[in-house]
């Protein structure tokens, strides 16, 4: 085990402290990279540790938090934001090394999420209430008050800029938090925790990070002095993390979970536009995207011209393909030897359910790289192309016209992205009325922006992330009646 370049914090976060979790397990993570071992002394918090977190974020949020005014909450947002930027070469390591995500993709990653945190920032003193004349002889007052302890599970995939779509508008509107990183990704969380208490930017216990696994995430779903949990990931385990909070005190939750994007490429199009963008969308995080947009459709009329020119661009990424911490690379491993035997699994399962284009199998002898992969005309009960996949990994199909395409798009339990290209307005118009996706680009897919809703239709999640609908689902709205002839 080589020496990492920064120190890897492998305890968990309570309470303004570094501490030891209650249990003597230790747990290793391995790079995808070359397999070569990370860490084999990862702590996971146990029911103890979990009691122990809620308890210190109760205490912060019924006393010294709640007495911040939101202006004094939006200078904190501001100054974790210059914070993140601070320590972004170090952040975007410790979470980029356990997963192989190029290192040069991680800064990025950082740059938004400190971006998004100063975008709440302007939020906190900004999310007004209501309030209606008394013209019946009651004013009616609406306040916007926070829950109280919040959760945020995050992904492996994208910790920092998920940390960033719930802590901002948890704490603008109030709330506390506790981070809970996935197992595959727990330093840099931990670390951006403690980087926070040394830097005496908000009390402790309004920012805590327990890592763990599954177990770890049920306890916080359900504890019953938790009022809500913001959860990024799977759709097996948002339905899980619902249940857990109905069962226990009926907490608040957000799940933003998969998808299987359709995206459709009509004859009028920006050919190089939607060529770049096709690539771009099953690529980005080596596909590893919960709006990926995995399912493209072409018109007819420019299906085999098209197609080609794809192709042909999709074997040029398998070039591309290399060491992560490498600045110039451009895609890296999958995430560990799971994600790769996930992905490998739709090809033994599918077997002659789709023709191979280019791609569809593992890349080198060593680490967990997996070629960009097109299949053409897959069957329509393949599971390539109904299931998530989580990689490079993209079917392309063929339709006549807009009802053609939008029947095949809106046959799928997934509704969480879109994309249309074409230069018809008045078509796209037509298309993102009829998709049924939380987002649709025009002429753009598998992108987003903080200052619009971001969330799902079906089981691609409940609720939203971004803009003021993220602040709405940290709130209840408390009604106050004054009665004026009293």
């Amino acid at each position: 085990m080589a020496a990492p370049k920064y120190p890897l914090p492998t305890q968990l976060f309570i309470n303004g402290k570094s501490v030891d979790s209650h249990s003597d397990e230790r747990h290793s993570l391995y790079s995808p990279a070359d397999d070569t071992l990370i860490c084999d002394q990862i702590q996971y918090a146990t029911q103890e540790d979990v009691d122990a977190a809620v308890d210190a974020a109760l205490a912060a949020f019924n006393r010294p938090w709640r007495i911040f005014t939101a202006a004094q909450r939006g200078e904190v947002l501001m100054k974790l934001s210059a914070l993140m930027l601070e320590h972004k070469e170090e952040l975007a390591w410790l979470d980029a090394t356990p997963t192989g995500k190029t290192i040069s993709f991680a800064i990025k990653e950082i740059e938004l999420a400190a971006a998004n945190l100063k975008y709440y920032a302007g939020w906190a003193d900004k999310y007004a209430g209501e309030s209606y004349p008394a013209d019946d002889g009651f004013i009616k007052i609406v306040r916007h008050e926070p829950l109280g302890v919040a959760v945020g599970i995050n992904p492996w995939n994208g910790p920092f800029v998920a940390i960033s779509m719930k802590l901002g508008p948890a704490l603008a509107t109030g709330n506390v938090m506790i981070l809970k990183p996935s197992e595959k990704t727990p330093f840099g969380s931990t670390r951006f925790a403690a980087l926070v208490s040394d830097a005496g930017i908000v009390p402790p216990g309004v920012i805590q990070s327990l890592p763990g696994a599954g177990a770890t995430g049920a306890l916080l779903a359900n504890h019953m002095k938790v009022r809500k949990i913001s959860f990024t990931g799977s759709v097996a385990t948002g339905k899980r993390v619902q249940q857990a909070a109905a069962s226990s005190n009926l907490k608040r939750i957000t799940l933003e979970l998969g998808g299987k994007s359709p995206s459709a490429i009509f004859e009028d199009c920006n050919f190089d536009n939607a060529v770049w963008w096709s690539v771009f969308a099953i690529t980005l995080n080596t596909g590893q995207a919960c709006f990926a947009a995995s399912r493209l459709y072409v018109q007819e009329s420019i299906a085999d011209k098209f197609i080609d020119a794809f192709v042909k661009e999709m074997k040029e990424k398998i070039n591309q393909l290399g060491d992560p911490n490498k600045p110039e690379t451009q895609l890296g491993p999958l995430a560990d030897i799971g994600q790769l035997a996930r992905v490998a699994s739709f090809f033994v399962n599918d077997r002659g359910a789709t023709q191979v284009l280019v791609g569809g199998k593992q890349h080198g002898e060593k680490g967990c790289y997996w070629e960009p992969t097109v299949l053409y005309n897959p069957k329509d009960n393949a599971e390539v192309y109904r299931e998530e996949i989580f990689g490079p990994v993209i079917c392309v199909r063929t339709f006549k016209d807009e009802d053609d395409f939008l029947r095949m798009a809106n046959d799928s339990e997934f509704g969480l992205m879109a994309g249309v290209f074409t230069q018809d307005i008045n078509r796209a118009m037509r298309l993102s009325a009829g998709l049924d996706s939380g987002v649709v680009g025009v002429n753009c897919v598998s992108h987003i922006n903080i200052q619009a809703p971001f969330g799902g239709t079906k089981q691609s999640g409940i609720g939203h992330e971004h803009s003021h609908y993220a602040l709405r689902s940290f709130t209840e709205p408390k009604t106050v009646l004054i009665n004026m002839s009293y």
